[in-house]
């Protein structure tokens, strides 16, 4: 033992700033799963405060809004993961078919949208979707048509919500799946060449059994966060307008709102604790359905 320590300490010594963030913020945080079993009070601690048993989880699933929020949460991540998967699979195959110089150039324009803050964003879809200045009621409004209250009505954000997800994620998912279209090696191209085979038959027997395993790796990855919705999203691009909450609210808005109103951390921990738990069973289910079709795709 000392001796492997010995000869692997320059690279203990590098990988040790690592090591001490892994822990500082992955391992000591596990204290506070008590917090959603205890009446958490300030000048007691998390320690000393009194224990609540499954009070804080009555409340989440008592709760009126509990189903909606359920369903919009759902409905909003699998239609995510799926059409986001299909868009950024599409793509890479369109930036794979593109030459080197051009790829770059595309690459930047698709990535850029991800690193804007969805504050950012939502101040940009206000300015497209504002009701007496926004660019799309002064076209409707060019064409005949009366302006339309976006911020009241429901019924236009599921595509609205989508629109904006897909474009803020299209980039960081089409390099992912580019990265991997770039490790196919170029023999297996030209051997379809020559047999005839044209660009759409080359990526449906080459280039898409290829990155299955990527493929395949991502959705169980995302399938374990289906219970998290993207706060930023549904929070700063609706404007957290309240005539909007039937389409709109999911989880995590739900839950800020109410830790807003009644400052009840246990309750929130509560929350967070079982979308933890949804997610780490999802994870293995979805996994162990993989490892059963194809046992050399799954992760574990």
């Amino acid at each position: 033992m000392r001796r492997l320590l010995r000869r692997n300490m320059g690279l203990t010594l590098l990988a040790l700033p690592g090591i001490a963030l892994l822990f500082l913020f992955h391992y000591v945080p596990l204290y506070g799963l008590l917090l959603p079993f205890k009446q958490y009070r300030f000048n007691l601690g998390i320690w000393k405060s009194p224990w609540s048993g499954l009070d804080n989880f009555q409340y989440l699933f008592n709760g009126s809004m509990l189903k909606t929020v359920t369903r919009n949460t759902l409905g909003y991540n699998m239609v995510f993961i799926f059409l986001g998967m299909f868009v950024a699979v599409t793509f890479a195959l369109l930036l794979f078919e593109l030459g080197k110089h051009f790829v770059k150039v595309y690459q930047t324009v698709l990535f850029i949208p991800y690193f804007i803050s969805w504050v950012v964003a939502g101040f940009a879809f206000r300015a497209l979707l504002d009701m007496d200045y926004g660019v799309f009621n002064k076209l409707l409004n060019n064409l005949g048509l009366e302006s339309v209250m976006w911020y009241n009505e429901p019924r236009y954000w599921p595509f609205i919500l989508v629109a904006a997800e897909i474009w803020k994620g299209i980039g960081y998912g089409a390099v992912i799946y580019y990265a991997a279209l770039m490790g196919i090696d170029s023999e297996y191209y030209e051997a379809a060449r020559i047999d005839g085979a044209g660009k759409l038959r080359q990526a449906f027997s080459i280039s898409l059994p290829m990155i299955k395993p990527i493929i395949i790796m991502m959705m169980i990855l995302q399938v374990g966060k289906i219970f998290y919705s993207d706060f930023g999203l549904f929070y700063n691009v609706t404007l957290n307008s309240s005539l909007l909450y039937p389409a709109t609210d999911v989880i995590d808005t739900y839950v800020y709102r109410s830790l807003i109103d009644l400052g009840d951390i246990g309750m929130a921990s509560a929350a967070g604790f079982f979308q933890s738990m949804i997610g780490f069973v999802l994870v293995l289910t979805t996994n162990g359905i993989v490892r059963r079709i194809s046992k050399e795709n799954s992760l574990f």
